[in-house]
């Protein structure tokens, strides 16, 4: 079984992408849907809350996510911190659903995969592009931020550029491009690949 990493910047439409792969029969494991999940593990609170201290939990099992994000998005070494104890838990996750699977090829969707160094496990990477102006306009109106909330976290993830430079597949989400005869190329080929192992 091959493992598909999917990236792409914030507001790249990652989301949309993999919504596309899961209806053409492609299981999906969304590593960001999983992380706010690990948020409840009581390990992971325990150490979340030695962290950044009790008031980062609205209830046992919630974090409140603006107050997160303004802790660890100004502060790369809250974040790294943070992160070292996220990651362990998702990718525990993640190989406990990857041994449930049995597709040819599955999908590892994640905002950091190459910041993460979890490409490392994926046999291919997928990289989907947005222009930024666009990536912003995405996300002000999903996440209700401001420009400067959002570009704070832009700066905590590589360019689209060095992104880029990672990329076995690459689809453009500009909005004007259709997604559908990109990803079914891409399918096409990575099916190929999973008949030659």
């Amino acid at each position: 079984m091959l493992k598909i990493g999917l990236t792409g910047g914030i507001g790249s439409g990652k989301t949309t992408v993999s919504k596309i792969f899961k209806a053409i029969g492609i299981p999906v494991f969304c590593a960001d849907c999983e992380a706010k999940k690990a948020y409840s593990d009581s390990k992971v609170r325990e150490q979340i809350i030695n962290i950044l201290g009790k008031q980062i939990y609205i209830s046992d099992t919630n974090i409140d996510r603006q107050l997160l994000a303004s802790k660890i998005f100004g502060d790369r070494q809250l974040l790294e911190k943070v992160n070292g104890i996220i990651h362990p838990a998702v990718k525990r996750y993640f190989e406990e659903w990857l041994a449930e699977q049995k597709s040819p090829y599955i999908i590892h969707e994640a905002a950091i995969l190459l910041e993460s160094g979890f490409d490392r496990f994926m046999d291919k990477i997928i990289v989907v592009n947005a222009p930024q102006d666009l990536r912003m306009k995405r996300v002000m109106d999903r996440d209700m931020q401001s420009r400067r909330q959002i570009i704070k976290r832009m700066e905590n993830q590589m360019s689209g550029e060095e992104r880029n430079l990672h990329a076995d597949f690459m689809i453009n989400n500009d909005s004007d491009t259709p997604l559908l005869p990109q990803i079914l190329k891409i399918h096409e080929k990575i099916t190929e690949l999973t008949d030659c192992i």
